[in-house]
């Protein structure tokens, strides 16, 4: 893989351990209180992206979908470092209804943001609500291929308190 800007850019990955190498790199730079969007079809790539933060934040795990649960706490192991939540909100995109942005606020995902970071599945229109900023990552999946691209910037939200 490339080398390339952290702040943002595009790649592609032709393998599972190219996108967890740039969950990876991508991943180094996160700090407390950030918020990652990852967006693409089923089957982009969003969880094993997530895999690769996960190692460069040095977090237990295992890392996986947290579709039925809509959120997994990954802990840190270095005292001083940042837990990862690990949200999925697909599961709650099936309900017209549904306040997509109360089910996150029930979540308590504010009172964390001060100690960890929050990596969302399908969270794109609802990371506004976490942070002023997000890095916003992108997976599309190159038909009858393993080959992903990837793309990703840093989107300033809004205005917080």
């Amino acid at each position: 893989m490339a080398e390339y800007s952290l702040r943002s850019g595009a790649v592609i990955c032709e393998r599972v351990e190219d996108t967890v190498a740039l969950g990876s790199r991508l991943g180094e730079q996160l700090r407390a209180g950030d918020v990652v969007v990852l967006s693409g079809p089923l089957g982009a790539g969003k969880t094993v992206l997530a895999k690769g933060i996960a190692v460069a934040m040095d977090v237990d795990g295992p890392v996986i979908s947290p579709t039925y649960v809509l959120a997994r706490v990954h802990l840190p192991r270095r005292l001083g470092t940042p837990a990862m939540i690990h949200v999925d909100v697909y599961r709650l995109l099936d309900h017209r209804d549904a306040d997509l942005v109360g089910e996150l606020d029930s979540l308590d995902l504010d009172t964390d943001l001060a100690e960890a970071v929050v990596v969302m599945e399908w969270g794109a229109g609802l990371a506004e609500c976490l942070a002023a900023r997000h890095l916003d990552i992108r997976l599309e999946r190159v038909r009858y291929s393993d080959v992903r691209i990837a793309t990703w910037q840093w989107v300033c939200s809004r205005d917080r308190p």
